[in-house]
């Protein structure tokens, strides 16, 4: 789908990202979506809409008195409100198909299956711990700056393992959104470096590294299995870098 537009860069970009990856009322006409590939440069702004929401709410209900283990609940229940749960979909998934199938084909058509299975709920419960406990920390440390940083970099960490894997279905969300080439995808790395480095600080070189591990993995794990990418891996790169990133800045 992408092929029939090759400019490199668009504004227009940035509320398709919106759109595909947030659930966010963003007017857009169906042609704009033409872009598919081309647009995940924007990915990592995309993180950044979402933590200034995130940022902005914990400081207000913070303000108001509540303590931190209840904001970060309320943080975690937003975000999945405002992505549609999709990547907590996609990690789900992949924790079925991944390890409840003994061959390609197999994995793929439990990753499909609209009902998860005993890996895919404790894959959730443990993300959502994880997550919960990591941000309890956070906000106890008035790190509000991880709010926006976090989001971005597990957001601009997407595009990297859409360029590096073939689409392991030929059909799906994924792939109608083709793939990006290898500029996009530095550039949505460079984005969200330079967004971290804003944020965080030095500490987004280590920042920096991690997520190129937790990337490197999932392309490792997810060619192994099936050979590829789904839409299903891409949710599951961004919730992985994203509680990767939370434990080893405040766990």
């Amino acid at each position: 789908m992408y092929e029939n537009d090759k400019r490199r860069y668009e504004y227009r970009d940035i509320a398709v990202s919106l759109a595909l990856l947030t659930r966010l009322p963003i007017p857009l006409k169906g042609e704009s979506f033409i872009r598919g590939a081309h647009a995940a440069w924007a990915y990592p702004l995309v993180g950044v809409v979402l933590g200034f929401i995130l940022a902005t709410l914990s400081g207000v209900l913070l303000w108001l008195g509540l303590e931190s283990g209840a904001v970060a609940l309320v943080i975690l229940a937003t975000s999945v409100v405002l992505t549609g749960a999709m990547h907590e979909d996609g990690l789900a998934d992949c924790a079925d198909g991944f390890w409840g199938g003994w061959e390609k084909d197999r994995r793929l058509e439990i990753m499909k299956d609209s009902q998860i299975g005993s890996y895919g709920v404790i894959a959730l419960v443990l993300s959502l711990a994880a997550r919960w406990w990591a941000l309890s920390l956070l906000l106890d440390q008035g790190a509000y700056a991880a709010l926006i940083a976090v989001p971005v970099v597990s957001r601009a960490a997407m595009p990297a393992v859409m360029a590096a894997l073939p689409h392991a279905r030929a059909t799906g969300l994924s792939h109608a959104q083709g793939r990006p080439d290898a500029t996009v995808a530095a550039s949505a790395a460079g984005i969200g470096f330079v967004i971290a480095v804003l944020m965080l600080g030095w500490s987004a070189f280590t920042v920096a590294i991690l997520a190129a591990l937790t990337i490197a993995a999932v392309i490792a794990i997810a060619r192994a299995k099936i050979g590829g990418q789904t839409g299903d891996v891409l949710g599951a790169t961004q919730q992985l870098v994203e509680i990767v990133l939370l434990i080893a800045l405040f766990g």
